[in-house]
């Protein structure tokens, strides 16, 4: 039976730190959203990570604007993984738990594959059905594992955060051919500054004086963290690793976001360890490891 080849270090290694990233994103976002409204934390997000990447274009050596010709591509680009994806995601966080959030973004691979699949543009190939269902019962075992009543949690957040991750799937399926021809860096610049500029309609309505008199030094740092690591970082080492290797095969490596999202809670905030997380961990890691072949 022929196998894929493995990834190459450099691209394991982005995938690695961005999974890293999106476990403490959730947290903080999780956290933000307690002394920031949702609409106002995902303007300054999305306004604030845009001029950082404004301020990188000049250090591109070449290619600073995309070509005329993309600029349909990018507009959709920038209302996926800006307003539609930010927005949704914020929101539902801020009624559901960091966790859910976590838990949620694992079906990442699925809607990837599936969709590759549906648009032709991957193999429907039985190992890596098992692979991602292997992964995917991981996802159950530390969503249920604390028994149904628990995981029901607050279900209109959760199903926004779903719509969120709907828009990561289509963003992250037909971003990487354009990750390829451009580059990582780029296609994640260019996205991040048109949904930075979408975003700007809303500002003279959310952004206040009061408003930003009330954020607390913590939601400041979460905001930090938010722009600089996971809208800029994160996102340059996602479209750096789309740009390399297929869409799924970088978007199986999200069933590891539960894992070391629950590992970073149990770090940060104390949470215990239970069976729950011990088994799943397992299935997942098994998951992602059948779905490479």
């Amino acid at each position: 039976m022929s196998t894929a080849q493995p990834l190459p270090r450099v691209v394991l290694g982005a995938i690695l730190v961005q999974i890293a990233i999106s476990a403490g994103t959730h947290l903080a976002a999780k956290q933000a959203t307690l002394v920031i409204a949702p609409v106002l934390l995902a303007t300054l997000r999305l306004v604030l990570a845009a001029a950082v990447f404004l301020l990188l274009l000049p250090f591109f050596r070449e290619h600073r604007l995309p070509p005329r010709k993309d600029w349909g591509k990018l507009l959709v680009f920038g209302l996926l993984a800006g307003p539609v994806n930010q927005g949704l995601f914020l929101y539902g966080l801020a009624r559901s738990r960091a966790t859910h959030g976590g838990l949620l973004y694992a079906l990442t691979p699925i809607g990837v594959y599936l969709l590759g699949i549906a648009l032709k543009r991957e193999q429907a190939k039985p190992i890596r059905f098992v692979g991602i269902a292997l992964a995917f019962a991981g996802v159950l075992v530390l969503l249920l594992g604390r028994g149904l009543q628990d995981a029901r949690g607050p279900l209109v957040g959760d199903l926004f955060i779903l719509g969120a991750v709907a828009a990561w799937v289509v963003w992250t399926t037909e971003s990487r051919p354009f990750s390829a021809e451009h580059g990582g860096l780029r296609t994640a610049a260019w996205s991040m500054i048109v949904g930075g500029v979408l975003m700007l309609p809303v500002v003279p309505f959310v952004v206040t004086t009061e408003a930003l008199v009330a954020i607390t030094p913590v939601g400041w740092w979460c905001l930090a963290f938010l722009v600089l690591l996971s809208s800029v970082v994160s996102y340059a080492l996602w479209s750096f690793a789309l740009g390399r290797v297929p869409a799924s095969r970088v978007a199986v490596f999200s069933n590891f976001q539960p894992v070391a999202t629950a590992l970073l809670a149990w770090a940060l905030l104390d949470e215990p360890l239970g069976w729950e997380v011990a088994i799943g961990g397992v299935l997942v890691l098994a998951g992602v490891r059948l779905a490479q072949r």
